[in-house]
């Protein structure tokens, strides 16, 4: 009997049939303490299931996911955090936050990418002409004849000329050399002035004179307690600090003695490295100023989070506009050469994205605190004032510890 011509039986109605053998997957338990795992992480102790040992590129992908939260949701977050002043922050308050990047996600994002085309730019602002009139003061300053001024005098003229003629400068760049060339010229003119007293006073037997603009280029003027600062003689001591305070003190004095003649002459190094350490600056002063708006509005009754976010918010968009200036001003370098007819039109730009900066802030801080006009221009008036002498006053101590360190 042929069994391969037997046709299954219908079901009969009426009749369940037995199902299928279910697929049951296998339980996965927690390595560390062997709880059944119910997803990606361990109710029980919290460890991760994903650990350290497994393929590069799934790590890269958490820790951009994880640091720099990079998806679709920035393009939903960077052109309202750009337009819509307080929008961002009003979502984000009432609850609607998956849509978005998260305020630290964001502030991270784009302080880094902000300073890191900053300093691009910072970078490429010193060119060969900064070289030239650095050294060529210097120069003009140690001759010691009239003829030997004349003659470093031409020859830093002549280099400046050199670049001034290069077929791909910019205005800007031209009116930077003229003005250096007449730095040049001025510096040679009081070289010969001192230069002849000094040889009157030879001629009449009299003192020479002091070098005084040669004292002043090298000269650390800095004064403790009422007596010129010296490392031996008169160091800084003070009190109250510890020993090894007052020690570190005079070493970074003594640092910024050495460095002040370097930086006279190149000071690129030490103004990149001031500027490396804003974003650090502003990092440590943003609560700073997250309790500033605690302060002024006190009586809104509202978390010191909730003036955190707004403080993240609005930092975000100063740096992204800050990155956008950046650009559209490396943009109008390359079109004063290459394109003209676009010089006028990313002036206007610029002038108009350096003028949203404030508006927006203001019409941020309205939308946010919801007070009459009056009070928030006042408030924000009196912010902005103690918001920008902290940032000062943060500039300068970088600047001065680079001064002090590099």
């Amino acid at each position: 009997m042929n069994n391969e011509n037997i046709e299954p039986l219908a079901p009969q109605a009426g009749v369940e049939t037995p199902p299928a053998a279910e697929v049951v997957a296998p339980k996965v338990y927690c390595a560390n303490c062997g709880a059944e795992l119910l997803g990606q992480t361990c109710y029980a102790c919290g460890q991760p299931v994903k650990g350290m040992v497994r393929h590069l590129a799934s790590i890269m992908a958490d820790i951009g996911d994880t640091i720099l939260n990079i998806d679709s949701r920035i393009f939903r977050t960077l052109w309202p955090l750009l337009v819509k002043p307080a929008f961002l922050t009003n979502e984000y308050l009432a609850g609607r936050r998956v849509r978005y990047v998260t305020p630290f996600r964001l502030y991270f994002f784009l302080s880094v990418i902000a300073f890191l085309v900053m300093a691009v730019s910072l970078d490429a602002t010193f060119d060969s002409k900064d070289m030239i009139r650095a050294d060529a003061a210097e120069d003009i300053q140690t001759a010691q004849s009239a003829a030997d001024v004349n003659a470093r005098r031409d020859e830093a003229l002549t280099a400046l000329d050199t670049a001034k003629a290069a077929p791909d400068i910019s205005a800007k760049a031209v009116r930077g050399i003229e003005k250096a060339q007449e730095q040049i010229r001025t510096r040679s003119d009081k070289r010969l002035q001192y230069l002849q007293k000094v040889e009157e006073a030879k001629a009449k037997g009299a003192p020479v004179p002091a070098d005084v603009e040669a004292q002043k280029a090298n000269d650390f003027n800095f004064e403790f307690n009422g007596k010129r600062w010296d490392p031996k003689t008169t160091p800084v001591q003070i009190d109250w600090l510890p020993r090894f305070v007052n020690a570190k003190l005079n070493v970074l004095a003594l640092h910024t003695a050495d460095n002040l003649p370097r930086i006279r002459k190149d000071p690129k190094p030490f103004l990149i490295g001031a500027f490396s350490s804003l974003p650090q600056v502003l990092f440590f002063l943003m609560p700073l100023f997250a309790m500033l708006l605690k302060i002024f509005y006190i009586f809104k009754r509202r978390l010191y989070m909730e003036h955190l976010i707004v403080a993240l918010h609005s930092h975000s968009f100063i740096f992204l506009a800050l990155l956008l200036l950046t650009l559209i001003g490396l943009l109008r370098s390359w079109a004063n050469t290459a394109a003209p007819w676009l010089d006028g039109a990313l002036g206007v730009a610029i002038f108009l994205l350096a003028w949203w900066i404030p508006i927006y802030l203001l019409i941020m801080q309205k939308r946010v605190y919801k007070q009459g006009w009056f009070f928030t221009i006042l408030k924000y008036l009196t912010i902005g004032l103690c918001y920008t002498i902290m940032v000062t006053l943060g500039i300068l101590v970088a600047l001065a510890i680079s001064v002090a360190t590099v």
